[in-house]
């Protein structure tokens, strides 16, 4: 490793330690998943938390729990036991451009989804070989998977997919929370067929913005190949659990508005 990136990488495991803390759940929409301990009910509100991950960490936390409070704060039960009836109150929640239309398709997902499945991670693994760098295929598997039948056309747009040129940001944070195995017990880890190595930087314009500045990356646009590009530099600082260093270029970018 050269010099300059000795110095990001300490500098990131400076900020590594000051930010990845428990204290961090409060205030980060991982807190919603937390407030469970179901597997099935971390994965659920997990996945639904990160579909609606757009604006202010607060209104997205805010959105969630109203989301788990209209079921019931029991989301696997009301998953695989809600009744036709149950789905009207779903009419009024939105988040963004996240609308009931999107939110009673993927309910009708996971729904058939958990008929013959156990956990979600299935979804993901069944696209994956152990030798895959990354989980690319797992995420544009997932995608086909949950648009192989009939979907509003509008729904497509919330659910991202590799092979759709996007950073897949959303559901990147949502395998890191399933799958990284988290000493600070941020990341729950559940998941066990996917391997923290394989996991991809969740990138947005804040995250692409300071891995430019720290000469990670050669480009700010936050597509596929730039999140893939920013892990493998990653993955020289650590080449087991790449992904958290998120916590600190979120940090950067967010909380310290680091430009």
């Amino acid at each position: 490793m050269d010099k300059r990136l000795l110095a990001v990488k300490k500098f990131l495991d400076d900020k590594l330690v000051y930010y990845h803390h428990p204290d961090f759940i409060a205030q980060d929409p991982i807190s919603v998943p937390h407030r469970f301990s179901r597997l099935q009910d971390i994965e659920i509100a997990g996945f639904f938390t990160a579909l609606i991950a757009w604006g202010s960490r607060t209104s997205i936390i805010n959105s969630a729990n109203q989301l788990m409070q209209l079921m019931d704060n029991a989301p696997y039960a009301f998953i695989t036991q809600h009744k036709p009836a149950d789905l009207k109150r779903m009419l009024s929640f939105s988040h963004r451009t996240f609308q009931p239309t999107d939110l009673l398709f993927f309910i009708s997902f996971l729904q058939a989804y958990y008929q013959h499945f156990v956990s979600l991670e299935s979804a993901f693994a069944a696209h994956l070989k152990t030798d895959d760098e990354t989980v690319e295929a797992a995420l544009n598997g997932f995608y086909r998977m949950v648009f192989s039948g009939e979907y509003p056309e509008r729904s497509r747009k919330h659910l991202p997919a590799p092979f759709r040129g996007s950073s897949c940001k959303r559901l990147n944070m949502f395998l890191r929370w399933m799958v990284r195995q988290d000493d600070q017990g941020i990341d729950f880890g559940c998941w066990k067929q996917l391997k923290p190595h394989q996991l991809i930087c969740p990138m947005d314009v804040h995250v692409a913005r300071v891995a430019r500045r720290l000469g990670l990356i050669d480009t700010p646009t936050p597509n596929w190949k730039t999140a893939v590009m920013l892990t493998r530099k990653l993955r020289i600082f650590d080449a087991s659990d790449p992904v958290k260093y998120d916590f600190a270029l979120f940090a950067l970018g967010v909380i310290e508005k680091w430009v």
